[in-house]
């Protein structure tokens, strides 16, 4: 999967911009501010439909701008389809092929994008949700299904939690059929989750410390999945929730369930958010990301678009170096930097080079 084409109108810094890419590997060089994470975000938001970096997508838009439109055309091993994403006032619209998608849900995983940005240090930093999160948005990019699992599931734990305030608030006493309703399609989707995300991960831990290794020199990174779901039957959920249940309904809140889940990155036994380096954490991340292509590949018989936001900062050179080595020459890659002098001569062929300043975007050749 390539982009060979992308337009913007009104994004961000960008009042119009139209580039054509190069199938393998694609440098953007600027001073900080100057919109190359801009660059990389609009094709994420083509993408997924939101930002990696906001949750107000009225943001995006260009100030003194009433909308914003990000086009391009992308080629998979059998064809090429424009894709087009609207972002107004009223909401967002998305277009293959010139024809409407209803449905922001069928329209996610037509385009797959792994990415990486200095952000990213959250998912081991952080609280679980991040991390749940990071999860969520990788499968649900494979597996639609997925995606509707997720958000039944988060309608019942509304449902289920107001139900919860409701029986706390009553003076009455109230039937406790419907909780118990709402708790077994719970836990039945739940388990569903629950085992999607397991073979997400186990096949993570196919790749990850190899990777891991040939960028930090370093053996043993293996990821944790931590759940209520591990080892237990139905059967045995239901009972956990009965004896859950006087708390549920003294905070209003359901404690236990897939919400719950945590993923920990562990090297050698030792959890790298407690005794982890800084580069520690954000090597064992790109491994993550980079453990993550051949699964997209198995699965759609497609390379998923990566994306490198700030791939150099606080790393050292040979790091660096170690990770454009491994990078596949079938997946096209985007890499945001603020210089070159940082990258290997021998990375720099075959690939474009933009530049940015003062909201300008030029093509450049590289020189010796």
């Amino acid at each position: 999967m390539q982009i060979k084409d992308l337009k913007l109108i009104n994004f961000r810094n960008y009042e119009r911009a139209n580039l054509q890419f190069n199938d393998h590997l694609n440098l953007i060089i600027g001073k900080n501010g100057m919109g190359k994470t801009n660059l990389v975000e609009a094709i994420y938001v083509l993408a997924l439909t939101k930002s990696f970096r906001t949750n107000n997508d009225s943001i995006l838009i260009k100030k003194n701008q009433e909308n914003l439109k990000i086009a391009a055309q992308i080629k998979d091993e059998i064809n090429t389809k424009e894709y087009e994403l609207l972002l107004t006032k009223e909401g967002k619209k998305v277009k293959i092929n010139r024809t409407d998608i209803s449905r922001l849900s069928d329209y996610i995983s037509k385009i797959n994008v792994i990415l990486f940005s200095p952000n990213d240090l959250k998912i081991i930093k952080d609280t679980p949700s991040i991390r749940r999160k990071m999860l969520n948005i990788e499968i649900s990019q494979l597996d639609n299904v997925y995606l509707k699992y997720l958000q039944d599931y988060n309608k019942l734990i509304k449902q289920r939690n107001a139900y919860l305030k409701t029986m706390f608030n009553s003076s009455n006493n109230i039937s406790k059929e419907y909780l118990a309703v709402l708790t077994n399609k719970l836990i039945d989707i739940g388990f569903e989750i629950y085992e999607k995300r397991k073979e997400y991960i186990k096949k993570i831990n196919d790749n990850i410390a190899d990777l891991f290794f040939k960028i930090a020199n370093l053996k043993g990174l293996e990821i944790y999945y931590e759940t209520d779901y591990e080892g237990v039957t139905k059967k045995g959920l239901e009972e956990l929730y009965t004896k859950s249940l006087d708390k549920d309904i003294l905070f209003g809140q359901t404690h236990l369930g897939i919400h719950h889940d945590d993923i920990v990155f562990k090297l050698n036994d030792h959890n790298l958010k407690e005794y982890g380096s800084e580069g520690q954490q954000k090597n064992a991340i790109i491994a993550f990301k980079l453990a993550e292509i051949p699964i997209f590949y198995k699965k759609r018989k497609e390379y998923p678009i990566l994306i490198l936001d700030d791939l150099f900062s606080e790393l050292d050179n040979e790091k660096a170096n170690n990770i454009l080595k491994l990078l596949n020459g079938k997946v096209q890659t985007f890499i945001t930097t603020t210089e070159l002098d940082n990258i290997n001569e021998k990375y720099l062929q075959d690939i474009k080079i933009f530049t940015i300043k003062d909201e300008q975007i030029e093509e450049v050749t590289y020189e010796k």
